[in-house]
């Protein structure tokens, strides 16, 4: 009769060893992978995905040219395009000084260039371009949401007049998608003017008395106190002020601005004037953002309000595109400093779920959270996330950045997303996590757990075994959490 010690039965059986790879990046969101909500559906005629990333490259397609014109002649330009490779951008791609600076600017914009310090580098999107239709709207996405910035106000109207249109064009969107196709320009303008005079009442800078407000003109001084219908009104309400009026500007002038803008990025189309329909992207766009709006408004116990912890624990419940929406409207009521260090907070806390769910949203900050993020790599607990965010953040695709990881960090940081499928998951998730482990075969991985040092190993282990329906490989895995647990070899 022979005997066999259990590892090398182990690692005989062929049933027992990993054979499926998936990568560290797809391990990371294993916990979040389950769906409460039914993902809607957009209006009916838009155009498939396909089709709307195929409008969004037309649009943007002097972008690309510039960005990947950059990309490959390295020049360490920053946000100003320096004149001497704006001219050399011009020559080489027969495009206009004002053509390179503008695609320049729009490139920046969608995220297809980044900036690093006082480097440009090339965007992640600009890699994923040709291939990946949905890093091509959000590309677009984000231009459209930098409609202002690409169609800049006249320089002499006041900057809370000019706040107050871009405040109140969501309103003009909708109205837009909602009549699903042209709508009179004078429709518009009487919404836009509607808008106006609310925002201004919601901040009570509307005079209260025999006079009305007038609803043709928006806000001469910068202190964005309304004029009257009166030529006196818009006096009084500015007596006393110690700042020069800015010009008086009929809502219509920047309802034209605004119309023309959004025109620009490709959200819409203008009958000479008359009327405005919105493209197939606007449509969309305009019903993407309406769908955020509805996740927010139905997020358990309000996460916008929260603290960071209470927060991600509501996000925990929602899938990975409304979740970042939820980040970004919980991060847009904070300053950047406090919401990162609020964010860093939670991620040093024992919660496995939640450090994987701060690093996500560390993701929506971006540049901002460099440094602070940066210099927590010194922490155990937090190094192989910081490592992951950084690759990314400078270009590495999602997919991809688990390279930069050693061994010994990749095995912690499986330990990490164990952890929290287990506090948090299904059984069938362990198992699926599984197969993302980097090492070839179970007792492999059992060795480099044992060696890791993860204080949530023995639970990990426990659960697993637990977990496995294979007799010999959850005898394995238990036999592996008492030696850690016993402090044996």
């Amino acid at each position: 009769m022979t005997s066999r010690k259990p590892d090398e039965q182990l690692a005989r059986n062929s049933r027992l060893r990993l054979v499926r790879s998936r990568s560290l990046a797809t391990a990371r969101r294993a916990v979040t992978a389950r769906r409460t909500r039914t993902a809607p559906r957009p209006p009916e005629g838009t155009p498939a995905p396909a089709e709307l990333a195929r409008q969004a490259r037309a649009v943007l397609a002097d972008a690309v040219r510039i960005a990947r014109w950059a990309a490959v002649e390295r020049d360490p330009s920053t946000a100003p395009l320096a004149d001497r490779a704006q001219d050399r951008a011009a020559a080489d791609l027969e495009l206009t000084p004002l053509q390179v600076r503008a695609g320049w600017d729009r490139a920046r914009l969608a995220g297809l260039v980044e900036l690093h310090g006082d480097t440009a580098r090339p965007g992640w999107r600009l890699r994923a371009w040709d291939r990946d239709d949905m890093a091509v709207l959000r590309g677009w996405v984000a231009l459209f949401d930098a409609w202002s910035l690409v169609h800049p106000a006249p320089d002499d109207v006041a900057p809370t007049a000019v706040a107050e249109v871009v405040e109140a064009v969501p309103q003009v969107l909708s109205l837009l998608q909602l009549s699903a196709g042209p709508v009179l320009v004078p429709v518009l303008l009487d919404l836009l003017q509607q808008r106006v005079v609310e925002l201004r009442e919601e901040r009570c800078e509307v005079a209260h008395g025999p006079q009305s407000v007038s609803r043709d003109v928006v806000a001469g001084p910068e202190t964005g106190t309304a004029s009257g219908t009166g030529p006196d009104a818009g006096s009084d309400l500015r007596a006393g002020s110690d700042l020069e009026p800015r010009r008086d500007v009929p809502v219509s002038l920047l309802l034209d601005w605004a119309l023309a803008g959004l025109s620009a990025v490709g959200a819409l189309t203008l009958d000479k004037g008359r009327s405005a329909t919105l493209t197939p992207l606007g449509n969309w766009a305009v019903w993407v953002k309406l769908e955020q709006i509805c996740v927010a408004a139905q997020s358990p116990a309000g996460n916008i309000e929260q603290p960071a912890e209470d927060m991600l624990r509501g996000c925990a419940r929602l899938t990975p595109g409304p979740a970042r929406a939820e980040y970004r409207a919980w991060l847009a009521a904070r300053t950047v400093s406090s919401a990162v260090a609020e964010l860093l907070g939670v991620a040093r806390g024992e919660d496995a779920l939640l450090r994987g769910l701060a690093f996500e949203a560390l993701r929506v900050v971006g540049a901002p959270a460099e440094a602070d993020v940066r210099a927590a790599a010194d922490e155990p607990s937090l190094r192989p996330y910081v490592l992951l965010w950084l690759a990314e953040y400078e270009g590495a695709d999602p997919e991809d950045a688990a390279e930069v990881l050693t061994r010994e960090e990749a095995t912690w940081l499986w330990v990490d997303t164990a952890a929290a499928v287990a506090d948090h998951g299904e059984p069938q998730l362990l198992l699926r996590h599984l197969d993302s482990a980097v090492q070839g075969t179970v007792p492999a991985l059992l060795d480099e757990v044992r060696a890791g040092g993860h204080p949530r190993t023995v639970q990990v282990l426990v659960a697993l075994a637990a977990a496995h329906p294979d007799p010999a490989l959850a005898k394995a895995v238990r036999r592996a959490a008492f030696q850690v647990h016993t402090g044996g070899v």
